[in-house]
């Protein structure tokens, strides 16, 4: 009987399509600046389907973003991971991610035209619905999210993941045609208590559909394992407020994309 039933199993019950989880590594460009990006997708899903634009923490371009891109494939979206520093401008040491960061924070106007030309890409994705789609981004990333919203551009949601909350030009948020979830570690020192209540003021005065949701005990780059368990370094790894997170923008995005 054991080996019928296993017969059975083997042999005489249709097999689910397996997901296989297709990458590749490309290039694009802002004017003559080279950038690099990482599309990932499950081609056991048929036709198109959300894409969503993931954008780097402050040390550029890499394995963290490319992960986080790879994770979304699995949920049945296209995943493009961008690059808002230039090819293989990938900083070794905090202070050279503060100098690299800190360019684009200084000038928004090239922080929108890096983070433009990746949604551009995405949107020529052949298995991305071009009318669907979102940025998340995770401490400069979450930064660079907003500005993308802030562009007018035509996305459908932003995910900021203990990101930076300012801008040098508030009156923008009236360009924007998305929703908006900011998922915030409540102790985070980097990003204060005034700047988040400016970006409350920005989101309501322009009549915006926006969200704030605060970790208890959560600091700076909590989503980041990297960053280690040390909350009074100001950057630390929460993994419940990690987990939520998460939960949050799925359940955002089920919510955007219906």
């Amino acid at each position: 009987m054991r080996k019928y039933v296993l017969f059975l199993i083997l042999f005489c019950v249709p097999l689910q399509a397996q997901a296989a989880l297709q990458t590749k590594m490309l290039e694009y460009k802002d004017g003559e600046t080279i950038l690099q990006g990482y599309v990932v997708y499950d081609d056991a899903i048929e036709g198109k389907r959300p894409g969503i634009l993931v954008v780097h923490d402050w040390m550029g371009f890499g394995a963290f973003s490319n992960a986080k891109a790879e994770a979304l494939a699995r949920l049945g979206y296209t995943a493009l991971a961008v690059d808002i520093y230039g090819k293989d401008i990938r900083p070794k040491n905090t202070d050279e991610a503060a100098q690299q960061s800190g360019i684009y924070k200084g000038d928004r106007d090239l922080l929108r035209r890096r983070i433009l030309a990746g949604y551009e890409t995405l949107k020529n994705e052949i298995s991305v619905d071009e009318g669907r789609i979102a940025v998340i981004g995770f401490c400069f990333g979450g930064t660079t999210a907003l500005e993308l919203a802030r562009s007018g551009a035509s996305i459908k949601g932003v995910v900021s993941f203990h990101g930076g909350l300012s801008t040098s030009s508030p009156k923008d948020a009236k360009n924007i045609k998305a929703k908006i979830l900011i998922l915030h570690g409540a102790d985070d020192p980097y990003v204060p208590i005034s700047e988040v209540q400016a970006f409350e003021k920005e989101m309501t005065d322009a009549g915006m559909d926006w969200q704030l949701i605060k970790y208890s005990g959560a600091v700076h780059a909590f989503t980041n394992p990297g960053a280690g368990h040390d909350n009074t370094k100001g950057a630390a790894y929460n993994e419940r407020a990690d987990q939520r997170s998460w939960v949050a923008m799925k359940d955002f995005f089920n919510e955007i994309f219906q």
